[in-house]
């Protein structure tokens, strides 16, 4: 029985509209015998971009410290394994296939939706493998989320709040903070990343309702960079910390939120100290976030002087963190020609995505997303037209950059992009 035999079967529970709720996934806990109440300390994350980082970041520095952590990350790129790693490593297929199966049997062919149901293996792992500290990153909002079920977690936090899951979250800024805000729980501290003023209204208004104490950027909390690195202060703490691993101007942000929580979780007894903070900060890895390629099939078919990179990104807000780059490229000695090469899921805005991005590419390739639905090729190329991007179609990854390789000079800059599901596709070819 393998892995993904299970996980086929259980996407067959999977309801045909998905209404956000905890009554389902709530009953197949109780049925387990309530593993959600039998883990280690939680750190609950929200937000609409930066999750993800922000685990990551928070995941070096722990084990930076010689803490155990377990960590719950949506969706994969590769193997569904990413989602789960125990006590610092990737759930194993043994153990995969025996908390997969323990919720199907206890499940007994309910409807249930795929996050749900593998969200309560995650929490069976969890509550088996002792641990210092759980890393778990909400999947969709926060409130009716299936991670929500945690209701005692040591702190929260959520990262920037943008446009993203409008169907399920709301059209308007105020509406998606509301949701992500339901990962607040009674007297718990959260830690709050950079926002806008929409979404820091609702974290205030709802902290006030619930007594949460709010730890927020730019209030309780500063970042400020400088050449070699970022200055962290709180009234208590003042830090001057190296530039994290990972690349992007964003990724300052999201280094400074982790120490924040670092920070309220040494108030909970949980040691991390300020060397296995600059420790963590310089060997973090987060596979498809501004990741350079430099091995690997097609990272290897580039010619000398070239560059390949792969990221993630799939809204608007990305859309502009990836301009950033662009510019901070476009004002490099020599600086390469950029070339975009992207597929994106018919439930996200292409336009918002590439506009930012349209001034700094020199033209762009659109590709499908295999197994998912996906802008065809000439659909996407029609989006990227209406924001001034020049864009051909391509039948894959493989042949954009083909097609680049044999029409464009080298050495230049080629940067895929437009959605995770493509971003696993891509590191799987590469190899």
């Amino acid at each position: 029985m393998t892995t993904d035999t299970i996980l086929t079967r259980l996407m067959a529970l999977h309801p045909r509209v998905i209404d956000l709720e905890l009554t389902r996934i709530q009953r197949l806990l109780d049925a387990l015998g309530n593993p959600e109440r039998k883990l280690p300390p939680v750190v609950h994350v929200a937000g609409t971009n930066g999750k993800g980082s922000l685990i990551a970041y928070l995941r070096a520095m722990a084990e930076a410290a010689a803490l155990k952590a377990h960590v719950y990350t949506s969706p994969h790129l590769v193997r569904f394994n990413e989602r789960i790693r125990l006590a610092g490593e990737l759930i194993d297929d043994g153990d995969l296939e025996m908390v997969l199966e323990a919720c199907e049997e206890a499940n007994g062919g309910q409807p249930i939706t795929y996050f749900e149901i593998t969200t309560a293996a995650a929490l069976l792992a969890f509550a088996h493998c002792p641990a210092d500290i759980l890393l778990l990153e909400v999947g969709l909002g926060g409130r009716f989320d299936a991670t929500n079920v945690v209701d005692s977690p040591v702190a929260t936090a959520i990262t920037p709040i943008g446009i993203d899951h409008t169907q399920f979250l709301g059209d308007t800024l105020t509406k998606i903070a509301h949701e992500k805000a339901g990962i607040f729980k009674r007297g718990v501290p959260a830690v709050i990343g950079r926002q806008r003023a929409e979404p820091a209204a609702v974290f205030v208004a709802q902290a006030r309702s619930l007594d949460v104490p709010l730890f927020r950027m730019n209030h309780e909390w500063h970042m400020r960079p400088h050449d070699d690195g970022f200055r962290y202060e709180s009234a208590s703490l003042a830090l001057d910390l190296p530039l994290p691993k990972l690349v992007g101007a964003h990724q300052l942000d999201n280094a400074a939120t982790a120490v924040a929580v670092v920070e309220r979780l040494r108030g909970a007894g949980l040691s991390i100290s300020d060397d296995a903070v600059r420790r963590g900060l310089t060997t973090v890895e987060w596979p498809a976030r501004l990741q350079p390629l430099v091995r690997g099939k097609l990272a290897d078919a580039m010619p000398p002087g070239c560059e390949l990179w792969l990221d993630g990104g799939h809204n608007e807000d990305c859309g502009l963190v990836l301009a950033e780059q662009a510019r901070r490229w476009a004002q490099e000695p020599g600086a390469l020609p950029l070339y975009l090469i992207f597929g994106m899921l018919t439930t996200k805005d292409a336009g918002g995505f590439l506009r930012p991005l349209a001034r700094y590419a020199t033209q762009a390739r659109a590709v499908p997303i295999e197994g998912h639905a996906s802008y065809t090729p000439v659909d996407a190329c029609r989006r990227a037209d209406d924001v001034g991007l020049d864009c051909l179609p391509a039948a894959s990854v493989t042949d954009a950059l083909e097609d680049l390789l044999a029409n464009v000079h080298p050495p230049f800059r080629v940067l895929i992009c437009g959605s995770l599901y493509l971003a696993g596709t891509v590191l799987a070819k590469n190899g």
